[in-house]
């Protein structure tokens, strides 16, 4: 009797795998949006926050190559299984015990679980596509995953924290890697092809000889860095301003609904969309609002701002996944993921401690008005890209004639 591929197993289970990356990212986001306040609320100051911060990332980057090993070898089941129990050690350190230390750990645990478990989702993921508007539309649905955690998240974690208290917003974050794992359970098992010893033999630093795929990895670091700047500002500015941990959620909050709805655009008009055209769409627009966005007035002026934001950096990651895939062989694409883990992570892990920096050594916009000119001069880059990718498509084409 003949079995269903893999492929079409993977799409009939592609609602638990969206159910599962959100509820890991949401651990996260619940952890990042409660250690940020707590430590606010404790004095700490600004360059305490952007330390934190960076804690998420330190974990993904020691961690984001294995993983991607992990997921060409074993799949899906494997590797989030180790992340679910990351997730679960991290939020309950803080449960049990709020200090500087013990959330410090727990952001550590959190951030290397979501990178884990995210790379293996990924390339799950990507095993869908037959044609590269079809991964715009794949990677355009799992993006909506990390946007729907990040819309609910903040609200959730601070009406608990405003209501109740910090120690329920860290219960909270308790209970979420349990519910990924009862949805990724309900995926279907199946183990990748084997790959040649050549090809396993390959370090994942090869591919960087691919210029395309080192100019789309430098776009993705300044875009992700622009992201990071946006997370570092809001509770800092919304703190500086006086607004409650609700409110901050709710700005927070409206970055993400809007990159829910740009990720659902381009998941409806995939086909028509070039994905270098879209980033450099998304840069310009990001480049602006980020210039004006510690002037805007109040809760609803922070909240226009972070929705502008959410538009344009929304758009970003499924063009990068898309892109990723085109650029790298299949049965690398682990690999590629892992890599690009490593190089965002970098950035994230730098940049917050630069951003507390910046903004205790002179004012808290200070961030986002360097990120702005970081974003003008990715431009060049851009069209380099844009050369390269049009160059591997013509090879392709060549090969497919012969």
């Amino acid at each position: 009797m003949n079995q269903p591929s893999p492929a079409a197993d993977l799409r009939r289970a592609f609602p638990w795998l969206i159910g599962g990356l959100i509820a890991i990212h949401a651990c996260m986001s619940v952890t990042r949006v409660a250690a940020s306040l707590w430590v606010l609320h404790q004095g700490h100051g600004e360059w305490a926050v952007g330390v934190l911060l960076s804690l998420f990332a330190v974990a993904p980057m020691v961690l984001a190559m294995w993983a991607g090993r992990q997921a060409d070898r074993y799949g899906l089941h494997r590797p989030v299984g180790i992340a679910v129990l990351m997730g679960l050690v991290g939020a309950l350190v803080a449960l049990l015990g709020q200090g500087l230390w013990t959330i410090g750990f727990s952001c550590l645990l959190s951030g290397g679980a979501l990178s884990v478990a995210a790379v293996a989702m990924q390339r799950e993921g990507g095993q869908m596509a037959d044609e590269p508007s079809e991964l715009k539309r794949v990677f355009g649905w799992m993006a909506l995953g990390p946007a729907l955690s990040n819309a609910l998240s903040p609200v959730a974690a601070g009406v608990l924290i405003d209501y109740v208290s910090f120690r329920a917003a860290f219960g909270l974050a308790v209970v979420l890697p349990i519910l990924a794992w009862v949805m990724i359970v309900k995926v279907p098992r199946h183990t990748p092809k084997p790959h040649s010893a050549a090809s396993r033999a390959k370090p994942a630093w090869d591919l960087l000889r691919q210029p395309a795929l080192r100019y789309l990895l430098l776009l993705n670091v300044v875009l992700a860095s622009a992201w990071d700047a946006h997370s570092f500002v809001v509770p800092v500015i919304g703190h500086a301003k006086g607004l409650s941990a609700s409110s901050i959620g709710l700005v927070l909050a409206s970055f993400s609904v809007a990159a829910m709805l740009v990720r659902l655009a381009i998941i409806r008009w995939s086909k028509q969309l070039d994905e270098v055209t879209a980033l450099r769409v998304a840069m310009l627009m990001a480049t602006a609002t980020l210039a004006v966005y510690a002037w805007l007035p109040g809760t609803a002026g922070l909240m226009l701002g972070s929705a502008l934001l959410g538009l344009a950096l929304g758009s970003v990651q499924p063009m990068v996944m898309a892109m990723l895939h085109q650029v790298t062989p299949a049965d690398r694409h682990g690999q590629a993921l892992g890599l690009r883990m490593v190089a965002t992570n970098g950035a994230t892990v730098a940049m917050p401690i630069g951003f507390g920096l910046l903004a205790a050594a002179s004012v808290s916009a200070a961030p986002l008005w360097l990120m702005a000119g970081i974003l003008l001069l990715a431009q060049w880059p851009a069209r380099m890209l844009r050369s390269e990718h049009a160059l591997l498509n013509e090879r392709a084409a060549e090969t497919k004639s012969d």
